[in-house]
C-alpha cells in the first residue's frame, strides 16, 4: 500500500488537530514531532490562520515552509496563503462532505452554548435563525425535534418556503425588526450584517449567537461562537478531520 509511505507532520494546537493526529496515527498513518526529509504532509489547524494570515500558534507559514522539503502537500483549512501557491494542498474547507458533517456538530455545540446562557427551555422559547445554510438548516432540525418555536430568515423566497414546509416560520430580512422582540434566542450563520446594530441593541433580552465566519453580526451583547465543534466537541471534531484526511490521501495515492 502506498499510504505507508505517508509521513505526517502535525503542527496545529487545537485539540481537535492534536486529537486527529491521534486517530491518524491508530489508523497506521505514520506522525511525526520533528522535521526531517521523509515529512509529506504537513497538518495544520481547520481553519489555518489568523486574522493576520499567521498559524494559530502565531508563527509564520513561510518559515515553516523553508523547513520542509519541497513536495510536501499541506493539509488544512483556508489555505488560500501566498506562500501555498506552489504547494500542493487538501483543503477540508473545501470539501463539502466536512462541511455538512462539521455544521451538524456545529449545530450542536451551539444550542450547548445557547442553553448555558438561558433560563427557559428551548421548547419554551421562540428561536430566530438568520441564513439558511448548512449550520441553520441543522439547527432547524434539532430544535424542531426538541418542539421549539423556530423562525427562520432567509433572502431567497425558496429557502422561505422550505422552511415553511418544515414546521417553521419564515421572514425576509427586511421583516425581522418588527419582529425581534418576541425573539428568546437569536443564531446568527450569515456572515455579514444583516440586521442594524442599534436595532439589536434594543433587545438586551434576546441571546444573540453569532456562528458565521467573520465579520458576521456586530452589535453590544453578541457572543462570538465560531469554532465551536474543537471547543465543546474536540474528540468528534478530530475524528471528522481524521475521516476526511484519510479519504482524501486514499483518492490520490490508491
Amino acid at each position: 500500500m502506498r499510504l505507508k509511505k505517508i509521513t505526517i507532520f502535525p503542527v496545529g494546537i487545537t485539540k481537535s488537530c492534536v486529537i486527529a493526529s491521534r486517530f491518524l496515527s491508530d489508523s497506521g498513518f505514520l506522525i511525526t514531532d520533528h522535521i526531517s526529509p521523509e515529512i509529506t504532509h504537513l497538518l495544520l489547524d481547520i481553519p489555518s490562520f489568523d486574522e493576520s494570515d499567521r498559524l494559530k500558534d502565531g508563527s509564520d507559514l513561510q518559515d515553516l515552509l523553508n523547513r520542509l522539503p519541497e513536495s510536501v502537500t499541506v493539509i488544512g483549512g483556508n489555505l488560500t496563503h501566498a506562500s501555498l501557491s506552489q504547494y500542493q494542498t487538501i483543503d477540508l474547507l473545501a470539501d463539502q462532505v466536512y462541511l455538512a458533517k462539521n455544521a451538524a456538530i456545529t449545530a450542536e455545540c451551539a444550542l450547548q452554548v445557547a442553553a448555558d446562557y438561558s433560563d427557559t427551555t428551548f421548547a419554551d422559547t421562540q428561536v430566530l435563525i438568520l441564513g439558511w445554510g448548512r449550520i441553520g438548516k441543522c439547527l432547524t432540525k434539532l430544535l424542531n425535534a426538541i418542539d421549539s418555536k423556530v423562525t427562520v430568515v432567509a433572502r431567497k423566497e425558496s429557502d422561505r418556503a422550505m422552511a415553511q414546509a418544515l414546521g417553521c416560520t419564515s421572514l425576509d430580512f427586511s421583516e425581522v425588526p418588527k419582529h425581534l422582540s418576541q425573539y428568546g434566542v437569536l443564531f446568527n450563520t450569515v456572515p455579514y450584517q444583516t440586521i442594524d446594530c442599534s436595532i439589536l441593541n434594543q433587545h438586551e433580552d434576546c441571546i444573540k449567537l453569532d456562528l458565521s465566519s467573520a465579520p458576521g453580526l456586530v452589535c453590544d451583547d453578541i457572543i462570538v461562537a465560531r469554532g465551536l465543534p474543537g471547543k465543546y466537541a474536540p474528540k468528534t471534531s478530530g475524528k471528522l478531520i481524521a475521516d476526511t484526511i484519510q479519504k482524501a490521501l486514499k483518492e490520490v495515492t490508491l
